[in-house]
C-alpha cells in the first residue's frame, strides 16, 4: 500500500545589510521516478523574483532558477509538496544479484552493456573521490565472488556501525578523507562515503536527495519544522536496477524516504544555492517538515506556516499537529 505525505521546506535567510540582487537554483521540487509521484506542488517566494524559469537538469531532475532584483533584507522561500511514495518490491531487501566482480567488469568494458547512466555513476566526483584507504576499507564487505546487492548491505551495516551521528563533526565542505578518518558526520557524509567505496571498486552509485519520515517519542506531539533534509545512496545492479540504501538509519529506502532528486555527490542537488550582491554577513534558517496526509489539512498547515513570525527565534517550532 503506497504512503501520502505533505513535505514542506522552508528557508529563511536573513542579511546584515541590504542585498539589491541574489539568484538562486532551487532542486526543491519532488521528483516523479518508479515509486514516487507528487501530487501537488507549489513554491513560494517573499520577496517575489522578476525572473524564474523551470528546466530538468542534466540527471533528470526539476529544478527552478530565481533572480530577486528588488532591495532586500530577508528571503524566505516555502516549498510545499504532497507526494505519493509507492511501495519498493520486497524481494529487494533480501536479493544478492550477481557477483560484484561480474558488474564492475560490465561497467568498465568498452563497449559497455551497462545504461549510460550506469556508467556515469560509476565515475568519481569533486565530493566522492577515490581514495585507496577508503577502497581497501570497503573491501571486507566486498569479498571474492560475494552478490552485489548483499556486499553493499553489509557495506552499510558497516558505516552505521562504526560511524558515529555527529551534526558538529561536519560541514558541507568538509573532506571525505576527514570524515573517513574521524568516523564521525551527518547523512551527507555517510551517503558521500558508501558513493565514493562502491565507485572506487568500479560500481555505479547515485547520491539520493530529499526526506525522511521522522517519528516523535512515544506520547509527544508531532511537531511542525522540526525534521530536515535526508540523504541516502542508490547502487546499479543489473537484475534490480537502483537499489536504495540509507548508512545513516541502516535500512533500505521504501515508504518513509522521499525523493528531491538524484546526482553524482551533494553539489548536483543542493536544495538551494545561489549568489548575492551585497548582505554583508548573512544567517540561514531552515525548517522541513514532513507528515502522513491525513494528519493535516494541506492548506491549512500551510496558512499556519505563512503566519510564523519571522524574528530571530531562540527555540525550535512550537506549531504543533496535535
Amino acid at each position: 500500500m503506497s504512503q501520502i505525505y505533505h513535505v514542506i521546506h522552508e528557508t529563511l535567510y536573513r542579511y546584515g545589510a541590504p542585498v539589491s540582487l541574489s539568484q538562486h537554483l532551487l532542486h526543491l521540487t519532488p521528483r516523479a521516478f518508479d515509486f514516487q509521484r507528487t501530487l501537488r506542488h507549489q513554491i513560494e517566494i517573499l520577496p517575489a523574483p522578476v525572473e524564474s524559469e523551470t528546466h530538468v537538469d542534466w540527471f533528470g531532475n526539476p529544478a527552478q532558477w530565481i533572480a530577486v532584483r528588488q532591495p532586500h533584507a530577508m528571503l524566505r522561500l516555502i516549498a510545499a509538496s504532497t507526494v505519493e511514495v509507492l511501495p519498493r518490491p520486497l524481494t529487494w531487501r533480501h536479493a544478492g544479484g550477481p557477483a560484484w566482480e561480474n558488474v564492475a567488469a560490465q561497467l568498465a568494458a568498452f563497449p559497455s552493456a551497462a545504461p549510460l547512466d550506469a556508467q556515469e555513476f560509476a565515475l568519481p566526483s569533486a565530493q566522492t573521490p577515490l581514495l585507496e584507504e577508503v577502497r581497501q576499507w570497503a573491501l571486507a564487505s566486498f569479498t571474492p565472488r560475494r552478490p552485489l546487492l548483499e556486499a553493499a548491505r553489509h557495506l552499510m551495516q558497516r558505516i552505521h556501525g562504526e560511524f558515529g551521528f555527529d551534526p558538529e563533526a561536519s560541514s558541507i565542505s568538509t573532506p571525505l578523507a576527514e570524515t573517513f578518518r574521524r568516523r564521525r558526520g551527518v547523512c551527507q557524509d555517510f551517503s558521500h562515503l558508501m558513493i565514493s567505496a562502491l565507485r572506487s571498486l568500479g560500481l555505479a552509485a547515485r547520491y539520493m536527495s530529499g526526506y525522511i519520515l521522522t517519528h516523535p517519542a512515544p506520547g509527544k506531539p508531532r511537531l511542525v519544522g522540526t525534521d530536515a533534509s535526508h540523504a541516502w545512496v542508490a547502487v546499479w545492479c543489473p537484475e534490480n536496477g537502483w537499489v536504495g540504501f540509507d548508512p545513516t538509519n541502516n535500512c533500505q529506502p521504501d515508504l518513509e524516504h522521499v525523493l528531491l532528486g538524484w546526482g553524482r555527490d551533494f553539489a548536483d542537488v543542493t536544495p538551494m544555492r545561489g549568489v548575492i550582491l551585497g548582505g554583508a554577513s548573512h544567517e540561514v534558517e531552515v525548517q522541513v517538515t514532513m507528515m502522513p496526509a491525513q494528519l493535516r489539512d494541506f492548506d491549512e498547515l500551510l496558512a499556519e506556516l505563512r503566519q510564523r513570525p519571522l524574528e530571530k527565534k531562540s527555540e525550535g517550532p512550537e506549531i504543533a499537529l496535535s
